[in-house]
């Protein structure tokens, strides 16, 4: 069974050099997949209407089809053209839980992510997501600058 190294991505450069990092790892092991993950902010903790529930899960929906279309397909389709078996996936949810529960879900043996970015996920795993992360994930963490 090939290793499996899961590659959280922002969209932003600091995203592009965390899966940079992930094609090198995965070249020097071998035998491995990498699943790129996506994870928008989102907290189930909110009080609404039956309307606004409906509303709120229009707009997850659209979400998780743009981060799909503009960030995952691309980053799967230039991970395939270097001959590496990729995936990827998109989840609504506290960055470090969902990370987590992916590596968990996928057989992982190390997540991958950015220290820093422009905005978006690396900014906020830069912070408590990556103390989380790395404090409380099932499989090693390697955080990429």
């Amino acid at each position: 069974m090939p290793a499996r190294l899961i590659v959280g991505i922002d969209g932003h450069p600091s995203g592009e050099r965390a899966l940079d990092f992930a094609v090198t790892q995965a070249r020097l092991i071998g035998e491995c997949d990498l699943v790129v993950a996506y994870i928008i902010e989102w907290s189930p903790y909110a009080f609404q209407t039956a309307e606004e529930n409906a509303q709120r899960h229009r707009r997850r929906e659209e979400e998780i089809s743009t981060v799909q279309t503009r960030v995952i397909t691309p980053a799967v389709e230039r991970l395939s053209k270097e001959g590496l078996a990729a995936t990827g996936i998109v989840r609504h949810g506290d960055v470090a839980d969902a990370l987590n529960t992916i590596a968990r879900e996928q057989g992982a043996t190390q997540i991958i992510v950015a220290r820093a970015s422009e905005g978006g996920f690396s900014k906020r795993i830069f912070g408590s997501s990556t103390h989380n992360l790395v404090r409380g994930a099932d499989v090693p963490v390697t955080v990429v600058k």
